[in-house]
Formats: C-alpha cells, structure tokens, sequence
C-alpha cells in the first residue's frame, strides 16, 4: 500500500459554523478526519502532519517555503503527497511550488473545500478521497483537485466563490477526470530517472498594475522603481494598453525601463494568449523592452517572477527562463 503525507495548512476545509461565522477549528477537523473518514485508510497508508493553521488569504512566500522544505524532507519517505488548502490562493501556492521543484518524482497534490467539512452538505469529503487516491498514482507533478477534476497546478485559476466547481484550466486540459472511473490525461508529467531539487526562493519586489479606461498614468508615480524589480501589467485582450493623449502609457513604460524594472504583460482576460506583435500598442511594448506572459495564468505569472527574481538571475537569463516552459506552465 502506498504511503501518503497528508499535510494541513488550513482553510475552510478546516473551518467550522459558529455563532461568530465562519472560524478555524484544527482540533475539529483533525477529529473528524480519522471518525468520519474510515474509508481513507483503504486507499492508502495515510500520514498526516499540521504545518499551519491560515485563513488561505495571509498565505505568502514564508509559507511556500515551509511546504517545499517539508515535502522536500520526506520525498524519498512518501509515494505521495497531498495539501489541505484554502481555496482563495490555493492556485498561488500550487503554482509556487511547481518552480520551487525541478523534476519531480512524486505528485503533490492540493485540495480543499467551498464548505466546511463539519457541514453535512460539505465537498470536503469527495475531494480529499479522491486526492489521497490520485496521490498514489504515476503523476509527477504538482496539481490541485477540485470537483472530479485535476488541473496542473500553475496553469489553474479560481474562477468561482459559491460553487463547489470552484477551479478552472483555461488553456490547458485537466490532468484527470473522475467519474466511475479514474481517466489520466497524456499529458501528465512522469518522472523517474532524474534526481528532484528543490529551490523555494521567492523576491517579491514585483508590483502589479491593471489597466483600465482612464487610469491616468500620474498615478503610478508613486511606484518606487528604486525598489521594484519587475512592474507586471495587466492589459487588455491580446496584450493592449492605452497609447494615445494623456492616458497612453508608454511613457510609464519606459520609466520602468530607465530604471531597470522589468516589464511583463499578461492579460486581463483568461483564456488564450498574449500576443504582442499583433497590434500597434504590442509592438510599442516590445519595442521598449516589455516581455509577453503568453498564455500563463495571473498566479503562475507572478509566482515565476518571484522565483526567477529570488534565483538573482542576470537579466538576459530572466528573460529566457521567463518565456521558456519550466514546469509546464506556458504553451508559448
């Protein structure tokens, strides 16, 4: 039977109702864990260690580095691993930890749920089974399950708050669907000749603008380029910004620039890709040194940045990492 580390990091799968709202209660999950899911045990042999208790939202850098060096530690120990998380930056840190690790051989896989698992309607139940039993398969790579879906982790994003179908791939297949049956998709990354490492580094000198009509280019003078690293932008479709009379923002651009900053553009809109030959704005952003995200989700933009940034590689090398594929988060 394989081993698999089930590590607890919070979020509402871990909440519980009371009479102040919705609150972390790790004591009552860890119980109903073991009383109401006898059924775990059948699939595999189940470990389980709490790292942390968190609301997913004061999820940040510190914490990414903890669950690599955990999982890191264990690797030759556990065939598997799965990761209780909040869902509202589960897509962060599924995407953090897809850089932080180079040639994984084990699947790592986070889940969660919309409705506590102390609620008899809750999610909770079908998501983590069907994660522990995934986690004892071939899929080398981190993922996050959600609602009879698995989605490669840095190429997921959140698409809903109410509905237990809360995650989406939009330009990339599901790893796997599960029904009656469990279906694995071709694309999945399968590892085993070549030794993991492990670099959690993340520089969060990275600032994040979203473009939107009339937001006047003075008011991203108060972005300190001193410190920033790269300025990210968020445009609209293809990868257009405003470039005419007091609202274009080229002349932002090229400060950015001046100063050193590297400039990525991403999309506002969630699927296909950005394309900045295509028209006069992209190429006024190319021109100036601006790089394209391609079809890359929001969460792996910026947590390849900060991976990128935290390796303190020379510009050019940024660069090439950046639009190169490292862990199959970019199909372009």
């Amino acid at each position: 039977m394989k081993k698999i580390l089930l590590l607890q990091t919070g979020g509402t799968i871990a909440m519980h109702f009371g009479k102040d709202g919705v609150a972390l209660a790790p004591e009552r999950w860890s119980e109903l864990i073991y009383r109401e899911m006898p059924e775990l045990s059948g699939i595999a042999e189940l470990h389980s260690e709490s790292l942390f208790y968190e609301d997913s939202s004061d999820i940040n850098k510190t914490h990414w580095k903890q669950l690599c060096e955990v999982i890191y530690s264990y690797i030759d120990e556990f065939d598997g691993f799965v990761i209780l998380h909040g869902t509202d930056t589960m897509a962060y840190t599924a995407s953090a930890l897809s850089f932080s690790f180079r040639n994984l051989s084990k699947p790592v896989i986070l889940t969660g749920s919309q409705v506590p698992m102390s609620n008899i309607r809750s999610d909770a139940r079908r998501n983590l089974v069907n994660a522990v039993e995934l986690a004892t398969y071939p899929i080398h790579e981190v993922a996050i399950f959600f609602n009879d879906h698995l989605f490669r982790g840095n190429r997921t994003t959140k698409m809903s708050i109410g509905d237990f179908d809360a995650f989406a791939s939009p330009n990339f297949s599901s790893l796997a669907e599960v029904g009656i049956n469990i279906k694995l998709s071709n694309e999945i990354f399968r590892n085993t000749n070549i030794e993991t490492t492990c670099y959690p580094v993340f520089d969060d000198r990275l600032f994040t603008v979203r473009v939107h009509p009339n937001l006047p280019p003075s008011y991203l003078e108060c972005i300190n380029l001193k410190e920033v690293k790269v300025v990210l932008i968020e445009a609209f479709g293809i990868g257009n910004i405003p470039v005419k009379g007091s609202y274009g923002m080229i002349p932002f651009v090229e400060k950015c620039r001046e100063a050193g900053c590297h400039v990525i553009i991403n999309s506002q809109a969630a699927y296909d890709s950005v394309d900045l030959s295509k028209y006069k704005s992209g190429r006024m952003l190319q021109k100036r040194g601006a790089i394209s995200a391609g079809d890359m989700t929001m969460e792996a933009t910026i947590t390849k940045t900060m991976n990128l940034l935290g390796l303190g590689l020379a510009d050019d090398e940024f660069n090439t990492q950046f639009m190169n594929s490292l862990s199959g988060e970019r199909s372009n």
